[in-house]
């Protein structure tokens, strides 16, 4: 019988591949799907905001009576009217003897009292100042010792704790050159303070902690945690802090008179600290009622543990009668497009709830546009990774902390309500550590990733983050997309009758096109090293004696295309190591394309990883820019209507995407055309720079070199 040979059947693809290779075939319409469905999604989130709760039990907020007496009161406004009768006197003198009397009240209470002594160094940029923090103890080596400020720190210890958790309040304040405003926030602290002294229910111990805010409110701060976290093994650090002890002479050498007093001269510390709170009293009124302004937000769009503002929020308000605000973008509350956008939010809610009752879809327009503005100010300052108040030094030492700002409804110096607002401040602060005192554990159990509608609403990870996953999803279905027609790939979507043969020709043009891909590569790394190199640049243009913002930035963008015009003449495109016997008709920049938005992909990614808010923003930016981009050489050839839609798309895409246009379109839409400087931009980057923010890595390293491709793309002579 003779032998049939039978062909072996071919494996169809598992369900996931064919998957993976129908979003590919079809990466245009998903992209244009999926990015629709981003910006709705990012534009929904107040619509899904959710009311915020205590998820911590514990917590229990409200469920004490205030213990704050008359007497507290009476004690308070006796400092206050000491400190105040300071003004009159020299500065220096007036700092002196408002110590003293600070320091006196301290220790009349119990508390150990303890002076802390830094040297402020003005924030410069340095590279390494972003992957390293400088050593405490060299970074006063250099420093002259009338850039030096004093911070008094007064302790409680729990009478029924062991001394391992402690709570920390800290009050801003000038010593010398004080306004009613701080010192009404200091007698604010006092009033708690005295209270805290005297209570038997305390579990964790009380620092109060005065900053002297000569040099700013963050810098003290910072300071006193650096020290405090940092074990000092040898005699170095007291050397260091001991350099300027003649100027400290008249104040701490006079309480050796009273030594029967809880003084020391050395660096007191409590226990690790469960949480803290900023305490501050605005200069400016309030319209209508006493209002607390809550600021949350740390570097790198760090925050609080959320339970930390929900129990403030809910003692202000149900207990306090104080009106809570959060920062909102003025600007969007006049908005005409958002408010048409709330409008129709409306009405779709009201057709959802007629429909069924039961589905709570919508919001007033009102709310939504309210929201909306309270969402974009959390979105910015987030991505922005500039702590917004005191407590962001406290975040990174991973402490949860916020910042209570409040505005009386009448001037500081009107005493008719005095009295009354400082029971209500002191109420507030003494509810709030009594519910972090009954805590047993650090915050845990409510969220750390979230972003404030409202200060009684909040939009979770989980719902935010859905905008994001939609618009950086089409990335890597375009980029296997772009290779696949580059390379002239079968995916398997086309079915064929028979599989010609490959000669030797061609599987030798198939080996070369499957490594073209290596010259797109090279191209997007030189690139993102000359980002990494025009990110450094600031560092040698500060060097430049007497140069205003203005000739910063101009220097800085002459040199950024100066450096990336001599990469381009040194290294030269990848089309000069292609051979002219291949056609290029679309292969050369399909590919380069597809490496570009991989990189895309991959550095917003890696950048949600450590600011979400700012991937966030980048992905808006970014993305609809990168798919769009083509050579507009071909759509000039083309001459359709669509393709000169697409030269306009693109045009304005690269211009908006490009970061100084997107920093001064901005400006000019929320502040006006008039507010317009070159130097602005450079006085924003500096402080981005000079505060360690992630923000300034990524518009270097991957915003920037990933806009440079897309416009290489875009003039590409194919």
């Amino acid at each position: 019988m003779p032998k049939t040979e039978t062909e072996t059947p071919k494996m169809k693809p598992r369900p996931i591949v064919r998957l993976g290779i129908f979003l590919i075939s079809h990466s245009l319409l998903v992209s244009v799907v999926c990015c629709t469905a981003g910006v709705l999604a990012l534009l929904l989130l107040p619509l899904l905001a959710k009311n915020t709760y205590i998820s911590e039990n514990a917590l229990m907020p409200g469920s004490a009576s205030s213990m704050i007496s008359n007497r507290d009161i009476s004690e308070a406004n006796r400092l206050a009217s000491d400190l105040s009768g300071l003004n009159f006197k020299p500065q220096d003198s007036a700092a002196l003897e408002s110590r003293r009397i600070l320091t006196k009240y301290m220790s009349d209470l119990g508390a150990e009292v303890s002076y802390h002594k830094f040297h402020y160094k003005p924030n410069q940029f340095h590279p390494l100042h972003f992957f390293s923090s400088p050593d405490s103890t060299s970074s006063v080596k250099n420093l002259s010792c009338s850039a030096h400020g004093v911070n008094t720190v007064g302790i409680i210890r729990a009478p029924r704790g062991d001394g391992k958790e402690a709570i920390v309040l800290v009050t801003p304040y000038k010593f010398g050159k004080s306004g009613a405003a701080e010192t009404l926030s200091l007698s604010i602290a006092y009033t708690v303070f005295s209270l805290l002294s005297r209570v038997t229910w305390l579990a964790k111990d009380i620092i109060w902690f005065v900053a002297d805010s000569q040099y700013g409110e963050y810098a003290p701060v910072e300071a006193w945690l650096r020290d405090y976290h940092t074990p000092v093994f040898t005699s170095l650090g007291t050397l260091n802090a001991d350099r300027c002890v003649k100027i400290d002479d008249p104040y701490v050498f006079e309480q050796k008179s009273i030594a029967q007093r809880k003084i020391s001269h050395g660096f007191r510390r409590a226990g690790t600290m469960a949480a803290a709170l900023i305490l501050k009293v605005a200069d400016r009124n309030a319209m209508l009622e006493d209002t607390l302004n809550i600021y949350a937000e740390a570097s790198n769009g760090q925050m609080p543990n959320l339970d930390l503002i929900n129990i403030v929020n809910y003692l202000a308000v149900h207990r306090q009668g104080l009106r809570v605000k959060v920062e909102k973008v003025l600007t969007l509350l006049d908005s005409r497009w958002l408010e048409i956008l709330g409008q129709i939010f409306e009405l779709l809610g009201k057709v959802a709830r007629s429909l069924n009752p039961g589905w709570k879809f919508g919001i007033s327009a009102a709310d939504y546009i309210e929201g909306s503005a309270t969402l974009a100010s959390s979105l910015y300052y987030q991505a922005l990774g500039i702590p917004t108040g005191p407590h962001g030094a406290f975040c990174d030492f991973q402490v949860d902390a916020i910042t209570l700002e409040i505005s009386p409804k009448v001037s500081p110096h009107n005493k008719a309500r005095h009295n009354e607002f400082l029971l209500r401040g002191g109420r507030l602060v003494e509810g709030v550590i009594r519910s972090i005192n009954n805590l047993l554990e650090k915050f845990h159990q409510s969220f750390f990733l979230y972003m404030l509608t409202s200060p009684s609403k909040f939009v979770s990870v989980g719902v935010y983050m859905i905008a994001f996953a939609l618009l950086v999803a089409p990335l890597p279905l375009v980029a296997a997309s772009l290779y696949a027609d580059a390379n002239q790939l079968d995916l398997g979507v086309k079915k064929t009758k028979s599989t010609p043969t490959a000669t030797a020709s061609d599987e030798l043009d198939i080996t070369f096109r499957s490594w073209k891909w290596l010259y797109a590569a090279k191209e997007v790394f030189l690139i993102h090293v000359w980002g990494a190199a025009v990110s450094l640049l600031p560092y040698f243009i500060c060097q430049i004696p007497n140069c205003s913002p203005t000739s910063s930035s101009v220097i800085w963008v002459f040199l950024s295309m100066l450096s990336l015009l001599i990469l381009y003449l040194i290294v030269g495109s990848p089309s000069t190591h292609v051979s002219i016997s291949q056609p290029e008709e679309k292969g050369e920049w399909a590919i380069l394309k597809s490496a570009t938005i991989s990189a895309v992909f991959i550095g917003l990614l890696v950048m949600s990883v450590v600011n979400f808010a700012a991937a966030e923003i980048g992905a808006l930016l970014l993305v609809p820019m990168c798919l769009m981009a083509q050579p507009l050489k071909l759509d000039m050839k083309a001459g359709k209507l669509r393709s000169f839609l697409r030269i306009i798309c693109n045009v304005v895409l690269g211009f908006i995407a490009f970061p100084p246009a997107a920093f001064f379109v901005v400006k000019t839409i929320f502040e006006g055309f008039d507010s317009i400087n070159m130097g602005d931009f450079w006085n924003w980057m500096e402080s981005l720079w000079a505060w360690n923010s992630a923000t300034y890595i990524y518009i270097g390293m991957v915003h920037l070199p990933c806009w440079v491709l897309c416009l290489h793309i875009l003039l590409h002579s194919c």
